[in-house]
């Protein structure tokens, strides 16, 4: 959600609560993007040296979630097709 400077200011409460709630809050300034609140927990999560690159986060130790992979079906061969 984006929140202008004078809004953010006038229900700072509500602005934390939605930050805590909804994730990342948008704040901007004359229509223009100028800040983020972000939770604590997601800030110390980037400040701690979390893989920034998509080659450091692929080879991380531990994925930050679990992808299941269905099973492969059996796949059928196309019918052979023999030409003149």
């Amino acid at each position: 959600m984006k929140w202008q400077v004078q809004e953010a200011k006038a229900r700072f409460s509500e602005f934390l609560d939605a930050t805590l709630k909804k994730g990342p809050q948008i704040v901007t300034r004359r229509g223009v993007e100028t800040a983020v609140l972000v939770p604590i927990e997601e800030w110390k999560r980037v400040q701690s040296g979390a893989p920034t690159t998509l080659k450091d986060w692929l080879l991380a130790p531990k994925p930050p979630f679990e992808v299941e992979v269905p099973e492969r079906g059996k796949s059928r061969r196309r019918p052979t097709v023999e030409f003149e």
